[in-house]
């Protein structure tokens, strides 16, 4: 019901809608059912729900705390250009017109970063709000806050927004309230200055895997002990293509023997199961047991003008994040006279720009995955309760926090006290104390960079304003219009005592805490390289045998980046229109690289070499392999073979890492994930290497023995699960779709079962259940005049009965991008691309 009322010619039927909507959260509901009079309300229940929250065509109002007027046109993409005559007035005009299209978005954000959430739903949330309240993420922000210089930009920048984000709601229409908090039977809360500083925290604890690497490494060694461990999960990558050229026109393969299972190292069992792992990095650990790092991906590059047709600097971008509707950015275009003119994408909470490009630069990012965080065991002098901690033979005070949870009615669900160290805060209450040391804690986010950069008119200026990036480490690339390119790993980066990664340190030595961090100039980096373009895709920032300082461990194989480099290795005139086509490219190095062993071992094609004769092949095997030398090793909507691929690649990993599927009589060890894929790959060059016997089989398998039973289980699966081959359930559409989930997870107003070009390793990965993806993407040409198109999946409006809810999902699921429209000035705006006109005044 839900999806046809939400088509155009049913919009006006919202109040039957609303009611399936219900229903929806009712089937999900696990307490006493929610109370339906004051929802159906016909005043102020959900009768009254706005179908579209829109301004008139023209409109004036007057807002508090406007310095001057502010001329807001919506285009037809219902993207915001603000003109103001200064930035205090532009982030007020931002903060008012993001909260009429993110109001409920806003709130769940920072709600999630402060532990909040039990507000609104009650103590069904109350074990995922302690946990983040753990992390202190709010804590942090708040003391970041409380420092900041009250004459600085980025202060009074966000008292601006705050205040635009309170004029919407003080001014909301009772059926402009957002669906979901009538859902909820909520009400809007007031906007604070530092929630934005809450969400910058909260993107940093999206993109730190530092616990789920340790835990990883302690589930791995609890099964096969340490040496095997350092082995599959080494500190640098076997395939070397890093973000850093090593001057190579290629990947480095830097392949060493693997040695065999070891005992259990019960140790580290015994840690595991202490350790009180925090659940929101169990998903991330399941995902990572399947397919290892490098289903989780973003990519950017840039083209040098000598190697582009139009003789301009190039730049693409698409960080890939957890997809929801609506999305995590907002599209805009701020000009604030005499000061700066910049486009991109904000996050809903933030007022600034985060990505996206001025009229001189360009920039987009992609995580690090640098090694932030450490984790100490302390000494307490009381294990109930504690009130100091002992550090080189002497006890130091702990500071005490108290965090009460309540419901939306006041009434108090639990009390926490929550202690820190030094270090940082105690992060578990079970087993051992672990205090944690983090950047992002102890950063003041990259909200001082970003209004910096905005205003950078070349890479010089970029780079020296994103010195001022502490966390989350992020690859920064930028281009400017005078035909430069560079990438930098920008954050902080720890000094480890030890220049290695631990699980848990020693918290009684104050040897144990970092030296200090690295120095810029050291950080990964290239300017305008010889090979005339840059690229990274998470890979491994810089070749070890460059600089062998530890940055981080257990690098996502590089496949993303090696394709990336192949494309832009093999075009001497790139275009933007191929920058494009190359985001959602369904080539894929890391099935060039398996697919010969596979054929090889099936009698399919001796391409991948080796010794002796191949045993004797079962049919199946041998058809299998057949059907897959049909196959062009790309992964297009329509192809028919990447799916067996797909399925030999699973059960080549489920035979091969048996060893660490079994617990070994280890009760209360989580699933430990698989090495990524760059071993597996290491491990082929290894036919006789011991981890290739299945301990689960009477026999002794070798690698071909391994393939040769991976490629007749994935026929067998392939046909059981979608027909005869050339039947036509093998379409990879068919098969691989991506989910995009309402913030609130009801399915009829999530976007689902979405067929998209892609597959694992590929620059548009698509892996698991679907819910991670291209969350932006963006080419830029920097000629004279710029040019720039852009795409995300969703809408820039957050009410699910707006045409503008999910508008540019089908062009963002064929890899289309729109045209930006980038004026100086609000004249230059054909007024037949003009939605809507809003003028801000200053209020009496």
């Amino acid at each position: 019901i839900m999806y046809t009322l939400r088509s155009p010619l049913f919009r006006g039927a919202v109040s039957i809608a609303i009611l399936a909507a219900l229903l929806q959260v009712g089937a999900r509901h696990t307490g006493p059912a929610p109370p339906l009079g004051p929802l159906l309300d016909p005043a102020n229940g959900v009768w009254a729900v706005a179908t579209v929250v829109e301004f008139r065509a023209e409109e004036t109002l007057a807002l508090p705390g406007m310095l001057d007027s502010v001329h807001v046109l919506f285009d037809d993409r219902s993207v915001p250009h603000i003109f103001a005559s200064n930035s205090e007035d532009a982030a007020r005009a931002l903060g008012y017109v993001v909260a009429r299209d993110r109001l409920f978005q806003m709130e769940m954000r920072w709600r999630t970063a402060a532990g909040r959430i039990s507000e609104l739903v009650g103590d069904r949330a109350l074990s995922f709000d302690r946990y983040l309240r753990r992390l202190a993420l709010a804590w942090s922000a708040n003391r970041t806050f409380d420092k900041l210089d009250r004459e600085s930009q980025v202060f009074r920048e966000a008292m601006a927004y705050s205040e635009g984000v309170n004029a919407w709601i003080d001014g909301m229409r009772r059926r402009d309230i957002p669906l979901e908090y009538r859902l909820l039977g909520a009400r809007p809360s007031r906007w604070e200055p530092v929630y934005s500083l809450y969400l910058a925290k909260l993107l940093g604890w999206d993109l730190s895997y530092g616990f789920a690497s340790d835990l990883r490494r302690l589930r791995a060694r609890a099964r096969v002990g340490r040496e095997a461990t350092d082995a599959l999960f080494p500190i640098n990558n076997p395939i070397q293509q890093p973000i850093q050229p090593n001057g190579s026109t290629g990947p480095r393969f830097d392949f060493a023997p693997i040695p065999p299972p070891g005992e259990p190292d019960l140790a580290a069992a015994r840690l595991e199961r202490e350790l009180d792992p925090p659940l929101a990095f169990e998903p991330l650990l399941e995902l990572e047991g399947r397919l290892g790092r490098e289903a989780l991906g973003s990519n950017n590059w840039a083209v040098s003008p000598g190697r582009s047709a139009g003789g301009h600097a190039l730049l693409a971008g698409d960080p890939h994040l957890g997809l929801n509707l609506p999305s995590i950015w907002y599209e805009v275009h701020i000009s604030v006279a005499g000061d700066f003119d910049v486009y991109g994408v904000t996050i809903p909470s933030v007022p600034s720009v985060v990505i996206g490009f001025n009229r001189d630069v360009a920039w987009s990012f992609t995580n690090t995955g640098a090694d932030v965080i450490d984790y100490y065991e302390e000494e307490l002098d009381d294990p109930e309760r504690p009130t100091r901690y002992l550090v080189d033979g002497e006890w130091r005070p702990l500071e005490r926090r108290i965090e009460e949870h309540r419901d939306r009615k006041g009434r108090l669900l639990a009390a926490d006290t929550i202690y820190f160290t030094h270090r940082g805060p105690i992060v578990t209450d079970a087993g051992r104390r672990l205090s944690m040391r983090w950047t992002v804690l102890e950063s003041g986010s990259d909200a001082k960079a970003f209004p910096s950069i905005a205003r950078a008119a070349t890479v010089a200026d970029w780079l020296r304003a994103m010195e001022l990036s502490e966390a989350p480490a992020q690859n920064g690339i930028v281009a400017d219009r005078a035909g430069s390119i560079a990438i930098r790993s920008s954050g902080l980066f720890p000094l480890h005592p030890d220049g290695s990664g631990l699980p848990v340190r020693d918290g009684g030595n104050s040897s144990s805490d970092w030296i200090g961090f690295w120095p810029v100039e050291r950080y990964p980096f290239a300017l305008n390289p010889e090979q005339g373009y840059l690229a990274s895709a998470n890979q491994q920032p810089i070749d070890p045998g460059l600089d062998p300082a530890y940055l981080g461990a257990n690098w996502p194989s590089p496949w993303r980046a090696i394709r990336i480099n192949q494309l832009l290795a093999g075009d001497a005139a790139v275009t933007p229109d191929a920058m494009r086509r190359y985001q959602t490219d369904p080539g894929s190095a890391r099935a060039d690289y398996f697919l010969p062993f596979f054929l090889e071992a099936g009698g399919g094609s001796n391409s991948a070499g080796g010794e002796g004769s191949p045993p004797p092949l079962r049919a199946d095997a041998r058809e299998a392999a057949r059907r897959l030398a049909e196959w062009d090793a790309s992964y297009t909507k329509d192809n028919e073979r990447a799916v067996l691929f797909e399925y030999a690649m699973d059960e080549l990993a489920e035979r091969t890492w048996d060893e660490l599927r079994t617990d070994l009589e280890l009760d209360g060890i989580g699933r430990s994930p698989t090495p990524g894929s760059a071993i597996l790959a290491s491990l082929l060059t290894q036919p006789e290497n011991p981890w290739w016997d299945d301990r689960r089989t009477a026999e002794v398998e070798d690698r071909d023995a391994i393939l040769v039973a991976s490629l007749a289980a994935a026929l067998e699966r392939a046909v059981a699960e979608h027909g005869e081959p050339d039947s036509g359930g093998w379409r990879w559409d068919e098969i691989r779709h991506l989910n995009i989930d309402h913030l609130m997870g009801l399915g009829p107003l999530s976007a689902r079962s979405l067929p998209i070009q892609g597959g694992p390793g590929t620059l548009n990965p698509a892996f698991g259940r679907g819910t991670f993806g291209a969350s932006w993407r963006m080419v830029v040409e920097l000629g004279p005049e710029l040019r720039a198109w852009t795409i995300y999946p969703g809408g820039q409006s957050g009410n699910p009965f707006s045409p503008r809810y999910d508008d540019r999902m089908s062009k963002w699921i064929d890899g289309e991008l729109d045209t930006v429209r980038f004026p100086r000035a609000a004249s230059e705006l054909d007024p037949a691309g003009v939605s809507s006109s809003l003028t801000l005044i200053p209020a009496r």
